[in-house]
Formats: structure tokens, C-alpha cells, sequence
């Protein structure tokens, strides 16, 4: 990781690299790719902590629930 990447985020590397987890993990259920449970074992955390986790970053919990029932609406 770029040091000046680190210092503009003040942070260390591992928590940073973490974080980096956290938010893949979150994008990728955004999009529907994986779903909460997968998310939450990429992020390094219980489900309903991923969950939890998703308000920090506006992400709706439901998302591809809500997706799902929306196309399977005629």
C-alpha cells in the first residue's frame, strides 16, 4: 500500500487493508454478486454484523432481495 495512500486516510496498513475488505465485501453484495452470508465471510465477520456494518455505508440491507422481487414482478 502506497505510505502516502495510508497518511491522507491516517491509518496503518492492516486496518486499511481491512477496510478495503469491508467495502469490496459491501459492493459486491450491492450488485448482487454475493450474497450477505458470502459477503460477511469476505469482510472477516458474523452476518449480522455484516449487516449492521451496512448502514455505515448506505447500503440498504435488503438490496438484492428487493432486486429480485422486483423482477420477478409481471
Amino acid at each position: 500500500m502506497p505510505e502516502k495512500v495510508l497518511l491522507s486516510e491516517k491509518t496503518d496498513e492492516k486496518a486499511f487493508g481491512r477496510e478495503l475488505r469491508i467495502l469490496a465485501s459491501v459492493k459486491l453484495y450491492e450488485l448482487g454478486r454475493l450474497s450477505s452470508g458470502r459477503a460477511a465471510e469476505l469482510a472477516g465477520m458474523p452476518r449480522f454484523e455484516f449487516l449492521l456494518t451496512l448502514e455505515r455505508y448506505k447500503a440498504f440491507p435488503l438490496e438484492a432481495e428487493l432486486r429480485d422481487l422486483e423482477n420477478a414482478t409481471p
